[in-house]
């Protein structure tokens, strides 16, 4: 019986899951979105997301070096947990948690099984601050407090003539 056991085998021994998800956790920190199946992008989302909190709470120059061997315990790739402290973590240091985003692409058309794509969310430039603040600060305008602002403009424009509408020449 599984009772209260939340881990995700994925019907593997735990060295053959263990090498899984360090490959899986490398090539999403290399590519930064990779796609799988469902069950292994939720299990990776578990594994990557401690890894990359590791990334913030060195202070010291041995905690630093410390997270590193930590981090490189679990990834076994020198390459990706350079990657990791050099591009990732300076990216995600304003973000609490949820580092990574699962996106259901549906179902492989070989075995039926559900697809994921799993990415990292700072790294997505459709859904990232730097393409959200340049369109909403160059097209959407919001109603709010227009009416005191055209009152204050009202006034001003008071003191003026109203100009006279133009007459269009219609061509016979």
């Amino acid at each position: 019986m599984r009772h209260g056991d939340k881990n995700n085998n994925l019907s593997r021994t735990a060295s053959h899951r263990r090498a899984l998800l360090s490959n899986l956790a490398s090539q999403l920190i290399m590519h930064k979105r990779i796609v799988t199946t469902l069950a292994k992008a939720r299990a990776l989302r578990t594994y990557i997301e401690p890894l990359i909190t590791k990334t913030k709470k060195a202070d010291t120059k041995e905690q630093i070096m410390h997270q590193h061997r930590v981090v490189f315990s679990y990834l076994n790739d020198k390459i990706s947990v350079k990657e990791l402290f050099t591009v990732v973590a300076p990216k995600v240091a304003g973000r609490p948690g949820g580092y990574t985003r699962i996106i259901k692409l549906g179902t492989r058309t070989g075995d039926n099984a559900e697809r994921a794509m799993i990415e990292l969310v700072d790294f997505n430039e459709i859904y990232g601050k730097g393409v959200a603040d340049t369109t909403a600060a160059a097209g959407k305008r919001t109603r709010r407090g227009s009416s005191k602002k055209k009152a204050a403009a009202g006034d001003e424009t008071k003191t003026e003539a109203p100009a006279e509408p133009k007459e269009e020449k219609s061509a016979e």
